[in-house]
């Protein structure tokens, strides 16, 4: 009897860890992650790709299910898995940072809707460019190859009481400064450009201050965002790849592998 037990503990945890880790990644991760997709969606796609790579992993830990090493293994998972899916998060938000800058700067800010992702409320450039990186990030197979690295994983971070260091968290918070750089690299030209559209507005008010600058200004500053708002689509697939390979690199350092990015990830 005691046999059994043992062997139906082992099955369980041969399932339930590595479902924690996939789980844990599709709830935070981009696109599967947003409030728009169902929490059923999530679980069963979750459940799906655990019945379907359990059985080719490597064997896991011969640790008592009910014990308290247990519940730390489970921890280490939801952490690898949260990580991994923190940086795709991170990766679609540095275009959402680069929509409101340009959005706020073209005077377009004041249009505002709800953001699928979060819920919360932000600028209509912002949201139209989190829709065009999203639609990049699927098309470049992206959300496969985030699967393919976290079960490769399990070779590198095997499931166990130990999971990623505390030298990976840092390069992970430290990534967050790379994501307002990337934003403001990819919003630098719009900036520059509105900024001599508001000095050469100030000059004309310095030159005939009976100009009633506020009703000029406004509609030519709003008209000439959105010519450079179209003159700021032509190079997002550039930087898209420049983002994503980045982000390719620190996933690859969290989970451990030996990675080699050429545009495509090898390991």
């Amino acid at each position: 009897m005691e046999i059994l037990f043992d062997e139906i503990s082992q099955t369980i945890a041969m399932y339930l860890w590595p479902l924690f880790r996939i789980a844990s990644m599709l709830m935070v991760m981009t696109v599967f992650g947003a409030n728009t997709t169902p929490s059923r969606v999530r679980l069963l796609l979750a459940i799906a790709i655990t019945v379907a790579v359990a059985p080719v992993l490597p064997p896991v830990e011969n640790v008592e299910l009910f014990a308290l090493s247990s519940a730390f293994i489970s921890l280490q998972q939801i952490l690898i898995g949260t990580a991994m899916g923190f940086v795709s998060l991170m990766t679609m938000q540095i275009f959402v940072l680069t929509g409101q800058v340009i959005g706020m700067q073209t005077s377009l800010g004041f249009a505002t809707m709800v953001d699928p992702g979060s819920g919360s409320t932000t600028p209509v450039v912002g949201n139209f460019f989190l829709l065009l990186a999203t639609m990049i990030f699927l098309a470049v197979d992206g959300h496969l190859l985030m699967i393919k690295m976290l079960i490769a994983s399990f070779e590198t971070i095997p499931v166990s009481t130990e999971g990623i260091s505390i030298t990976t968290y840092r390069s992970l918070a430290m990534w967050g400064s790379y994501m307002f750089g990337a934003a403001l690299t990819m919003s630098i030209s719009a900036i520059v450009a509105l900024l001599l559209i508001n000095l050469s507005f100030g000059v004309m008010t310095r030159a005939s201050p009976q100009l009633n600058i506020f009703a000029i200004g406004f509609p030519v500053t709003m008209v000439s965002g959105l010519f450079i708002l179209w003159l700021t689509l032509g190079p997002i697939m550039a930087h898209f790849d420049e983002v994503w390979l980045s982000a390719q690199r620190l996933m690859c350092d969290i989970l451990q592998l030996q990675c080699q990015i050429d545009g495509n990830v090898m390991f």
